[in-house]
């Protein structure tokens, strides 16, 4: 309902004008300048506190003016171009700072119609300590931003995976190739094995190498919250959920991989919901009713025998094919035992420069005594042996003594191979004796090709082609990180 005019107006326009005048008091007593513009820049009113402070001779006309030519820099303009308002700026007038705010002016049907500046303090030096305060958290903010993205980077890449072993060079080209494609990968070997560090390094050589990388081990939390952790909570779902939504692993990886360890600990029905996932490509949070699109690459790892469980009814096999698109599996380091000076140089390194102690090595005769033994563990429970010796005993040299607690359960030397039946050829032969004595003046020299050659009295090119024969040529430049 209309309400009638006050008594001596006799218009709507009489409303307006008085609106609009009280308006113009109003931010001429609140605010230490203001300034109102036309549609086309011109200046329409201007308060005598911002004549003022802009130096202005009282017996020259203001409006009418553009408002560039009266106040030098104004963005008044843009604001009223944009439609958008900056409600807090610093902005330079003359050699004073002052904070300010612009509004662009609708008229009803949404229409810019002109700008308002007002001026909120004319002296900012006195906002310093605020000013300050708020700067500190924005580079804060930034920092955690900028500590959380690296944290969801990869950390290693194909050179930290150290051996000498034809079968590890295998391993590694299959990665590669890996890595230039789009589809899941599934990683198999035992524990111990590196399948982290490789889901890791098949990521940075990946396209989506500067998108998150989020990891999640299926074996380490519970059934319960597992789904949660995977496909996220919308407020509300249970009690507890929290007031805002909770982004699951999938929607946090969106544009980059997701390595989820120990796939086959999943339970079954989370399976189901694991391989629309892959399907379909869209996540569906507990408590929602929306499917949300993303865009994934699994790395699944496993330590179990899938196919074995595949037979038994405890993983399906739809998800089974599914993951098993790309398969790498990583050889036991019983199988690549020649490796075991180049693993033991990394790795005493890498101890080393934790410790922030000298570098330790380990002697021909102690690199024997751990090639007999059958390493289940493999090269993570080697790092933990050589850890352990380590900081036992203070010898720079680790001899078989220093590494009593091993038993032997395996005749693994570094120096034999498989015996054979029948005759063979004599190149073969030759070939073989060759081979197991460069493995051998390798793990004397520590790996340290020239004294290796030293050794075996053959000038380092010569070791290098050998080496290039029979498939032991290392491509491992950084050796921060073994496996």
């Amino acid at each position: 309902m209309n309400r009638p005019p006050r008594p001596g107006l006799t218009s709507d326009a009489d409303v307006r004008n008085l609106a609009s005048t009280t308006l113009l008091r109003l931010f001429d007593s609140l605010y230490e300048g203001a300034v109102v513009v036309d549609r086309a820049g011109r200046i329409t009113w201007i308060n005598d506190k911002y004549k003022a402070l802009l130096g202005w001779n009282g017996a020259d006309p203001v409006e009418g003016r553009a408002v560039e030519e009266v106040i030098p820099n104004s963005r008044l303009r843009q604001v009223m171009e944009s439609g958008r308002a900056e409600l807090l700026d610093v902005f330079a007038l003359g050699s004073r700072q002052v904070v300010v705010s612009r509004i662009p002016l609708l008229d009803e049907s949404g229409a810019v119609i002109g700008g308002l500046g007002v001026i909120l303090y004319d002296r900012v030096q006195a906002l310093k300590p605020i000013v300050s305060k708020f700067q500190q958290m924005q580079a804060d903010l930034a920092s955690a931003r900028r500590e959380l993205a690296e944290t969801r980077q990869a950390k290693y890449r194909f050179s930290q995976l150290v051996g000498l072993s034809a079968r590890l060079r295998e391993v590694k080209d299959q990665a590669r190739r890996a890595a230039e494609r789009d589809a899941t990968v599934l990683l198999l070997g035992e524990t111990g094995t590196g399948k982290e560090l490789m889901a890791h390094a098949i990521h940075g050589a990946s396209r989506r190498a500067d998108k998150p990388l989020v990891s999640l081990n299926a074996a380490a939390i519970p059934e319960t919250l597992l789904e949660a952790e995977l496909f996220g909570v919308e407020p509300g779902a249970f009690t507890g959920a929290g007031a805002k939504p909770r982004p699951g692993k999938f929607q946090i990886a969106d544009g980059g991989t997701l390595f989820l360890d120990e796939v086959g600990d999943m339970p079954l029905m989370l399976q189901a919901k694991l391989l629309r996932v892959l399907q379909e490509g869209e996540v569906e949070p507990i408590g929602s009713n929306r499917l949300r699109s993303i865009d994934v690459r699994v790395i699944a790892a496993t330590s179990r025998d899938l196919k074995a469980m595949v037979d038994g009814g405890n993983f399906r096999a739809d998800l089974y094919y599914r993951l098993n698109v790309l398969p790498i599996r990583l050889p036991p380091l019983r199988e690549r035992i020649e490796d075991l000076p180049v693993l033991c140089e990394a790795l005493l390194e890498q101890i080393a420069e934790k410790a922030g102690e000298p570098v330790k090595s380990v002697s021909p005769a102690g690199l024997a005594r751990l090639g007999a033994y059958h390493w289940p563990g493999n090269v993570r429970e080697l790092g933990n042996i050589l850890q352990l010796a380590a900081a036992r005993h203070d010898a720079r040299l680790l001899n078989p003594e220093h590494f009593d607690d091993l038993p032997v359960t395996a005749l693994a030397a570094v120096d034999q191979d498989p015996p054979e039946e029948g005759v063979r050829a004599l190149k073969d032969v030759l070939a073989c004796a060759e081979k197991a004595e460069i493995i051998k003046a390798l793990a004397a020299a520590h790996g340290v090709k020239l004294n290796a050659a030293k050794l075996l009295f053959i000038s380092r090119a010569q070791l290098y082609e050998k080496l290039a024969t029979h498939g032991l040529l290392s491509e491992h430049p950084d050796r921060k990180e073994a496996v």
